[in-house]
């Protein structure tokens, strides 16, 4: 055999092995709406950029007929491209072959991939569609999720890791996206679940669907494990490549700079009237944050769940920031459990890698009731707390409206860390809220003469003093004049001015005391 003949024979058995479960599978794959591993990986990187790693790996199996049994890549794709332009590395699960099954090899290959990663500093993108532990390898599955969670926790905070969830993920599958970064999923086509419907009827009798028990819209509404949720696989694609444009490469790069060509000196007077000066009346705190970003692109992370929180990246002069900021049109903005873990997260992942955060404050307190006190409010809420106050990136706070007791401390104030605080002129920063403070206050003077507690006259006595307490207290002006504030500022001019303050921390150099690692309430 010549050259010529070993390199025809070589590329047809590298097309053979491409060809993964075969057409007929794939066309199954192709009739259930889905992508094959192949077509994903050509949407998700750029053109031709793609380099395989791994593609001659075989599993060496011999029970319950593995001898007999070909598996074309072991059921994954792996290797490395670019996404415009940025190298990242990446894993496909192939459904065609075994349902996508993870055995050694195919969990050796993402374990291999991980470790180049974090040696390149390069973002992980995995692409998930399995029916879980290959059930005929036994023990040596397991030992491979192991190892894949183990580099998933070692490298956290190292590189990126983002996964999308394509199909089913069940079992213990679900843990090495739990532990990374961001979850993608797709409607009507992505489960997670510990164990399936089958099970749980079974053991619970409780009938239940896949899509109720661990759908992508259960995961993005109610667990929140969901960071993004998408109509189908092209729109989740295109936003797994929106999210690797604002996020660096590794903990040792800066957030990523590009150019908007958006006035970083633009004030914008229509701001000045999406905020009420009623603190009780309600508005969309997401228009003042695309007031504020560059040609007013904000990406929303966890849109679904706990929506009295808004968190996300936008890009402010060119450079990605992470944006937290309460929502007032959802419970008034109150901090609870959800947006505690929810806020908590985003602010240590953006203080892993270096990018900025932006907070705008509008927050009448922690939400009171027994489901939260019994649920840990108190454990959960301590998270965000620890989340800023351990961040050392750039922060900068805005004071919208409102914030009263432990919620104005949580919101990153100055108490915790914040760099530069601004406030609005009609901001209220107090213990608690001037019709509160006017019950506890002037309680006997308002009850004088006989009036009921909570009756007209009561509540017409109150209106007096809270506007009283308002006047004096509930104002920007008594925080500035103690340094917690820096300074009063219209909201036309919230862009110049955020812009301003995080290029003046742009060098900032702050460092915690030497320790293994801090004790987060969990």
């Amino acid at each position: 055999m010549n050259v010529e003949e070993k390199i025809k024979e070589l590329q047809e058995h590298k097309t053979r092995i491409r060809k993964g479960g075969g057409d007929e599978r794939i066309q199954a794959q192709h009739d259930k709406g889905k992508l094959t591993a192949r077509e994903r990986l050509d949407k998700l990187l750029d053109p031709g950029s793609f380099q395989e790693i791994g593609l001659l790996r075989k599993h060496r199996s011999v029970d319950l007929g593995m001898d007999k049994k070909e598996a074309p890549a072991d059921g994954v794709v792996t290797g490395y491209g670019t996404i415009d332009g940025k190298l990242v590395y990446v894993y496909a699960q192939d459904f065609t072959v075994m349902g996508g099954s993870l055995g050694e090899v195919h969990a050796s290959k993402i374990s291999r991939l991980l470790d180049l990663a974090a040696k390149m500093g390069a973002p992980l993108i995995g692409l998930n569609d399995s029916g879980g532990a290959r059930i005929q390898e036994g023990v040596d599955s397991l030992k491979g999720y192991g190892d894949i969670f183990y580099r998933n926790t070692i490298y956290s905070g190292v590189i990126p890791q983002l996964t999308a969830i394509l199909g089913p993920c069940a079992g213990g599958a679900v843990y090495s996206p739990a532990i990374g970064d961001f979850i993608f999923m797709v409607k009507d086509r992505s489960y997670m679940f510990i164990t399936g419907p089958e099970v749980v009827k079974e053991v619970l009798s409780e009938d239940v669907s896949f899509e109720e028990l661990g759908g992508a819209t259960i995961h993005g509404k109610k667990s929140g494990l969901a960071h993004f949720v998408s109509e189908d696989e092209e729109e989740c694609i295109a936003t797994i490549r929106e999210v690797i444009s604002y996020i660096p490469s590794n903990n040792l790069e800066g957030s990523p700079v590009v150019e908007t060509g958006d006035d970083p000196m633009r004030s914008d007077a229509a701001l000045n009237d999406v905020v009420p000066i009623d603190p009780q009346k309600p508005y969309d705190i997401k228009d003042v944050i695309e007031g504020v970003a560059d040609n007013g692109e904000f990406l929303e992370v966890h849109e679904l769940y706990a929506r009295n929180i808004v968190v996300g990246f936008a890009r402010m002069n060119g450079r990605t920031v992470g944006i937290v900021a309460n929502q007032p049109k959802i419970l008034a903005g109150c901090l609870d459990i959800d947006t505690s873990d929810k806020g908590a997260g985003f602010v240590r992942f953006c203080d892993a890698f270096n990018i900025p955060l932006v907070t705008f404050v509008d927050v009448p307190g922690y939400l009171p009731g027994t489901t939260q006190e019994h649920g840990g409010v108190i454990r959960h809420g301590a998270k965000l707390l620890y989340a800023y106050s351990e961040a050392t990136v750039p922060k900068i706070t805005i004071f919208v409206r409102k914030a009263y007791g432990g919620a104005y401390i949580g919101m990153c104030s100055k108490h915790l860390g914040a760099d530069i605080i601004y406030a609005l002129p009609s901001t209220e920063i107090a213990v608690m809220g001037p019709e509160g403070a006017a019950n506890i206050i002037h309680r006997r003077e308002l009850m004088e003469g006989g009036v009921e507690y909570l009756s007209e006259e009561y509540k017409e006595r109150r209106k007096k003093k809270a506007e009283e307490y308002r006047e004096k207290f509930a104002t920007p002006y008594v925080a500035a004049s103690r340094g917690y504030v820096d300074e009063v500022i219209p909201a036309s001019d919230l862009r110049p001015k955020i812009i301003a303050a995080l290029e003046s921390c742009i060098t900032k150099r702050e460092t915690r005391p030497s320790k293994k690692h801090g004790n987060i309430p969990l």
